[in-house]
């Protein structure tokens, strides 16, 4: 895995106008300290550290995931090459950015776009209770990057809140409110596809992940994504998920049936408009499922019908659960 860029004294971003990679400019390796002040760790997984950083040059802060080689197996270092050469590509203000990538002999160091917010649910439950039109501007902004990835032939195969991360800073724009511009990251099991390629691989989040892909029924699609974004905007319009059960089984068996419906009073003041969003991804039928641009054009996204009603009471639990269920892995 060759660095990103080695220019001297300081990288540039990897990222040129249209979005693609600039070409390593020498043969020469350097160390990201050499052009970055590493400041605190905020984030740690299981093979990586995330620290905050500096550019000596700029000053403008970053965050930079260093990976140490040795506790990487051969399969994560084939999803982490995948998830770099994807985040080289794109560059879109719903899509986490990717400024450059430094690698020398025992570690690989990404610099990424700095984002403060915190993931989007949890975020969206310190702000407090928010109305569906806040929803439908959220959601808006998922679709619109989801519509970037496919039109340049990628497939993220695993949206669900932990991928869904915001900016510290609220913003106003054209569309309305926005209470926070919503990023899609985690790239790890993404993967290209060309002209309706078929994608075979298993992969996704039990709760987001849709019936072809359990089933294992020949070979799917980004259509996969469409259904993740329908469970998506189920939960953030009412806390709770459209597929409840107790063992996994069971929760597989109402996904490939797509067992779901809108319960009173949580769905009482939701609009129709945002339930027929809802029905057109939640459908077994991949081919049937609205495309991105499909959904950007839906009169929920486009009209004025999502309701001001005061919603998403129920996120706090729905969070507290998440982090249950993840303390337990």
């Amino acid at each position: 895995m060759e660095p990103a860029s080695t220019k001297q004294p300081a990288p540039q971003p990897v990222h040129q106008s249209d979005g693609t990679a600039s070409a390593p400019a020498a043969a020469t390796r350097l160390s990201v300290e050499d052009n970055y002040e590493v400041l605190d760790e905020i984030g740690r997984g299981a093979f990586s550290v995330v620290k905050k950083a500096k550019n000596k040059q700029t000053g403008q802060e970053y965050a930079i995931k260093f990976i140490e080689k040795k506790f990487v197996d051969q399969q994560d270092l084939v999803l982490l090459g995948r998830e770099i050469e994807i985040m080289k590509r794109v560059m879109h203000k719903n899509v986490l950015r990717l400024e450059e990538v430094y690698e020398v002999e025992e570690t690989i160091a990404l610099v990424m776009e700095l984002v403060t917010g915190g993931e989007l649910f949890y975020k969206i439950v310190e702000r407090g209770n928010y109305s569906e039109q806040d929803a439908a501007n959220i959601i808006r902004q998922i679709v619109e990057g989801v519509a970037y990835l496919h039109s340049n032939g990628i497939c993220h195969r695993d949206l669900k809140p932990e991928n869904l991360l915001c900016s510290g800073v609220e913003e106003k724009d054209s569309a309305g409110f926005n209470p926070f511009r919503v990023i899609i990251a985690d790239f790890g099991l993404s993967k290209e596809f060309d002209g309706g390629e078929a994608l075979e691989t298993s992969c996704g989040t039990p709760d987001y992940v849709a019936p072809e892909v359990i089933t294992a029924e020949g070979t799917y699609n980004q259509s996969v994504d469409m259904w993740s974004l329908g469970v998506i905007t189920y939960v953030l319009l009412c806390g709770f998920s459209p597929f409840l059960s107790s063992t996994q089984t069971g929760l597989f068996e109402k996904i490939i049936k797509v067992e779901y419906d809108f319960p009173e009073p949580e769905w009482t003041n939701i609009s129709n408009e945002a339930k027929d969003f809802i029905r057109h991804l939640l459908l077994r039928e991949p081919s049937q499922r609205n495309t991105a641009e499909q959904c950007l054009q839906h009169a929920w996204l486009t009209g004025s019908f999502a309701t001001t009603e005061i919603i998403g009471k129920n996120m706090a639990g729905y969070n507290q659960q998440r982090a249950a269920t993840k303390a337990k892995l």
